[in-house]
This record gives C-alpha cells, sequence and structure tokens, in this order.
C-alpha cells in the first residue's frame, strides 16, 4: 500500500485532479471543505467511538460528551458545536474507523491539514501511518509539506503552466492521464445497512434542531390563531374557512420543505464521509418523514375546522383536503430531494403548483380572463373540493 502527496502552487489544479481521480475510479473522497449537518450529535453516529478523538477528553470533563453536537450552519441557521479544525478531525477519525475493518482501499483527502491547529498534526500523520498500512491513500496539501513528503511514498506536483503534465518524485513530463490511472488504484468502501443506521436517522431529524419541534410549535400558534379568529364561523362561510385553513397548512409546512435542498446537500457529503450507508436510503426516509408530516398537518386542519364550522366535515373532505395540500407540497419534495437543483430554482419550480391555484382553479378565479384561457380555471388543486 502507498501513500501519495499531490502538491503545487495555488490555482495549480491539485483538487481537480483529485476530482479527476475520484471521477475515474470508486473510491472514498474527502473534500477540503466537508459537511456534516450541524445538529447531529457526535456521540450519536453509529459504530463510532468519539473517545479516540484527541480532544474528546475536554468534552468528557465539561460534562458534554452526549450533548455536543457536530455544529455549523445549514439553511442559514448557525448551530454553535465543534470548530471547524475539531470537525475536520471528526471526519478524518471517522474515515479511519469506517475503513480499518477492511483492506486495499483508495482514500482520496484534500487538505487534511487545514484548519487543524499544529498540537493536533502528530494525531493526523500517526493515522496516516496507520491506514497506509492496508490502504493506498492519496492527499493534497498545503500544509505540512515537508513532513508529508518524508512520510509519502510518491510525491506527486501539478502546475499551472502545463496541465497535461505532471512531475512524480524526480520525474518531469509524466502524461497526467497515465497519472491518474496509476493513482486509481484500490477498492470502494462497503458499508452494510444496519439497524443503528435507521435508529440514527430518527435520533437526528427528531433532534432539538432537526426542525420538527420548530414546525410543531408554529403549527400549532397558527392554528391556534385560526381557531380563535375563526371561532363560530357560519354556514355560507365554508370557503373562505377553508382557503384560510389550507394556506396556514401550507405555510405550516413550507420552512421544512425550504431545507431539504441543504438537507440532501449535507447528506450526500455525509454518505461520501461514510457517516451512514445509503443517499437513496436517507431520501427515501426523508420522503416518509416529510409526507408524514404533511398528513399530520393535514389532519390537524381538518380537525380544527370541524371545531369552526359543522359543515365541513365526513371522510370524502377529509381526503379532500390531504390530497389537496398534497398536491401544492409534493413538488418541493421531489426537487428538494431528487433533483440536483439549487434552492433558488427549487423554490421557484416548487411554487408552481400554487401559483397554478391562483391563475388556474376555482379558488381565486372571478370566472373572467381572455376567452379560452379561462376555462383552465378547473384545472389545478382545490377545483375537486368545490365540486363535491
Amino acid at each position: 500500500m502507498t501513500l501519495t502527496v499531490c502538491v503545487g502552487a495555488s490555482g495549480s489544479g491539485k483538487t481537480t485532479f483529485l476530482n479527476d481521480v475520484y471521477k475515474s475510479h470508486k473510491c472514498t473522497y474527502i473534500r477540503q471543505y466537508h459537511n456534516l449537518r450541524p445538529y447531529i450529535k457526535v456521540s450519536a453516529i453509529p459504530n463510532f467511538d468519539p473517545r479516540k478523538l484527541p480532544y474528546w477528553d475536554i468534552y468528557e470533563r465539561e460534562n458534554k460528551a452526549d450533548t455536543i453536537i457536530v455544529g455549523g450552519t445549514i439553511a442559514g441557521q448557525f448551530m454553535a458545536g465543534l470548530s471547524g479544525g475539531q470537525r475536520k478531525l471528526l471526519i478524518f477519525e471517522l474515515i479511519f474507523q469506517r475503513t480499518a475493518p477492511q483492506s486495499d482501499l483508495l482514500i482520496v483527502l484534500d487538505e487534511p491539514f487545514a484548519g487543524v491547529t499544529d498540537d493536533f498534526i502528530p494525531f493526523i500523520t500517526d493515522r496516516l501511518n496507520e491506514m497506509r498500512k492496508i490502504h493506498n491513500i492519496l492527499l493534497v496539501t498545503n500544509d505540512h509539506v515537508d513532513t508529508l513528503k518524508k512520510m509519502a511514498d510518491n510525491t506527486v506536483t501539478v502546475s499551472a503552466i502545463d496541465r497535461t503534465k505532471v512531475k512524480i518524485n524526480e520525474r518531469e513530463g509524466v502524461d497526467r492521464n497515465l497519472a491518474l490511472i496509476a493513482m486509481s488504484i484500490g477498492d470502494n468502501f462497503a458499508y452494510s445497512t444496519t439497524n443503528n443506521d435507521l435508529k440514527f436517522f430518527t435520533d437526528v431529524e427528531f433532534s432539538a434542531n432537526g426542525g420538527i419541534p420548530g414546525i410543531a410549535g408554529f403549527t400549532t400558534f397558527a392554528f391556534g390563531l385560526f381557531l380563535l379568529t375563526f371561532w363560530n364561523s357560519q354556514p355560507g362561510s365554508e370557503a373562505l374557512v377553508l382557503i384560510a385553513a389550507g394556506i396556514i397548512s401550507f405555510f405550516s409546512v413550507n420552512p421544512y420543505l425550504l431545507q431539504l435542498v441543504d438537507w440532501r446537500i449535507f447528506m450526500i457529503e455525509e454518505a461520501e464521509a461514510l457517516l451512514h450507508s445509503s443517499k437513496s436510503m436517507n431520501k427515501l426516509l426523508k420522503t416518509n418523514l416529510t409526507v408524514l408530516l404533511i398528513l399530520i398537518i393535514s389532519s390537524i386542519q381538518f380537525g380544527i375546522m370541524q371545531a369552526v364550522i359543522d359543515t365541513l366535515s365526513g371522510v370524502d373532505m377529509y381526503f379532500a383536503i390531504l390530497f389537496d395540500n398534497a398536491s401544492l407540497m409534493l413538488a418541493p419534495i421531489c426537487l428538494g430531494l431528487y433533483t440536483n437543483l439549487s434552492l433558488q430554482a427549487v423554490q421557484i419550480l416548487g411554487a408552481f403548483p400554487f401559483l397554478m391555484m391562483i391563475f388556474f382553479s376555482t379558488t381565486f378565479s372571478p370566472g373572467a380572463g381572455v376567452d379560452g384561457l379561462k376555462n383552465l380555471r378547473y384545472l389545478f388543486s382545490r377545483y375537486y373540493l368545490f365540486c363535491m
């Protein structure tokens, strides 16, 4: 097994070299700025012993070992937890522990020393020496270059002057594509899914900062205010009650939908860092959780409506409300979790069902408009609610 270090000036293409290795060969690839969801409790990570971290004794002395979270920012919310350097060491140690039972893997690390203070460098070098015994390691660094060169079996030097050639050890002018093939040696990590992964998902998503408690609080407030302001509504005002309650349901779920894009990005990077087993499985679990949230809020909407007016009852009305809400909310779920679209694109495209409800349904349409086009007002959601 070998340890190969890729060096070069800033902008010379070191990270691009790693990216090309990753594209050409399946491997464990940790980027320079790798993210984990900031609200994850470090102690909750499955099959991981945080006591091996060089700073963990600090949190044990402060009685924070069971509560300290990864920390960072997601969906515009900063959460205090580990420092940037500590998160870097956490991901590095996670890779070390995950890959220890296997052998002959290719592990690619981009700037493993970035953001880490000098007192933790011996910890990283010791771990690298352990890993190189059973795995092939390729890493990029701008820090502690001399230390790593002395450790390395091979040194690849890239240059911005000629990106088609690289220098390997003392040999100049090596074809870059040939070097990529030579570096792409090793197997991909094999992760076996266990019940611990499901428990981990549940613990993280239902944690205090996972989003669910905030949605619960806002939903309680919004429907509580709706109950007070629409109490004792009279027959004939069903349309107003129904539309108002539906809008409250939409805006109760919407904050949870808005963070799906960041969640998807973080979750993919977590899977690359071997935190959990499957991107597809976690997306499916998140989808089920979001749909369950829509089901619960729709049920609350139906129950509150029964309290303020007694003419909107029946099983058929319940399912009409449920599927009406789903028709407005499924697009952001699908776009947020199952595409690579940006947050702005997801917000724009995910809003189309709501916009179409305004333009092409009887909810808001006064029956006016251009001939031909106005006949489409029965096309989108809420049409069936008024035809029952």
